[in-house]
């Protein structure tokens, strides 16, 4: 099975892929579709869009484990996740993935077993249940990771 981890954001969406055989994990992709802070707003959503399902088309992934927002200072940049976020589910949707969310607190939970564990932990877990030799970069590529990871999880233990 094929898991899209996504963590999403206007600015930075980071995305991971896993594959999941036989109770073995394997990182197949990561990184971050990146979109300039000058771009009219709705372009950045188009190139999420697009960025989207090419991973999509090439991975084909059967699942899309995507982040919940669940805490922002800022309202508009809460709303503007929101938007991206939106445009991640549905376009997971119209390929007909299995979508899954999760808070934070739940991917670190699925991770290292403390839904309160640092950033830092969290990453360290990714490295390792990966078999990677260095921690992901940019944080944003690293949370997609953890996201895939807790969507491969979450059919393992059924």
């Amino acid at each position: 099975m094929i898991v899209l981890g996504i963590d999403p954001g206007f600015a930075r969406t980071g995305y991971g892929v896993v594959e999941e055989k036989n109770k073995n994990l394997r990182m197949l992709d990561y990184g971050c579709i990146s979109t300039p802070a000058g771009v009219v707003f709705e372009k950045r959503l188009e190139k999420i869009r697009e960025e989207l399902t090419r991973l999509i088309k090439k991975y084909k992934p059967g699942v899309c484990a995507v982040e919940k927002i669940f805490f922002c200072k800022n309202t508009k940049t809460a709303i503007d996740v929101g938007q991206a976020r939106g445009v991640v589910i549905l376009t997971a949707a119209e390929k007909n993935l299995k979508i899954l969310e999760f808070t934070p607190l739940q991917v670190k939970q699925s991770i290292t077993g403390y839904g309160k564990a640092e950033k830092q932990q969290m990453q360290k877990m990714v490295k390792i249940l990966l078999g990677l030799k260095d921690i992901p970069r940019p944080d944003d590529a690293a949370d997609a990771l953890a996201l895939a990871i807790a969507g491969s999880n979450n059919f393992l233990t059924k």
